[in-house]
């Protein structure tokens, strides 16, 4: 790309939803929308990381491949203007991002069943029962 387009702030933070994604990494601003589907980590990543503005940190937090990175290229579009970021949900001059609903998962919850105590005990009783019918009725039959 010879002439890189440069892009503003406010103007990026118009692109954070499924039908139209841009995210901002290292100062190159990166159209994903194409690729909302077939990110490993699923689309909600990548609309989160869009919604919250540089998505620099989170970036390099995951420890993306030499592959991946080198696939960013197919969807660089620009820079941004000003490399100084806004502070998340910040335009360039301070301003508040307008509130962007995001769907994301709710974490698994982690609770024990009552099937996962029944279910060994249950095991466990078969198991004795047939030693024990096996070691002491059927020897005296």
């Amino acid at each position: 790309m010879n002439s890189t387009k440069k892009y503003s702030f406010s103007e990026i933070s118009n692109h954070t939803s499924k039908d139209d994604c841009w995210l901002i990494i290292h100062g190159k601003v990166f159209n994903v929308t194409s690729f909302l589907e077939e990110h490993p980590g699923g689309e909600d990543v990548l609309l989160q990381a869009s919604a919250n503005g540089d998505a620099t940190d989170s970036f390099e937090d995951v420890g993306h491949s030499s592959t991946a990175t080198s696939m960013m290229d197919e969807f660089l579009i620009g820079t941004v203007e000003d490399h100084m970021a806004p502070k998340p949900n910040q335009t360039a001059t301070g301003d508040s991002l307008p509130a962007k609903k995001v769907q994301q998962r709710k974490p698994e919850t982690s609770y024990t069943n009552f099937m996962d105590i029944l279910l060994p005990l249950l095991i466990l009783a078969v198991a004795f029962a047939a030693w024990y019918y096996l070691t002491f009725i059927n020897v005296n039959a």
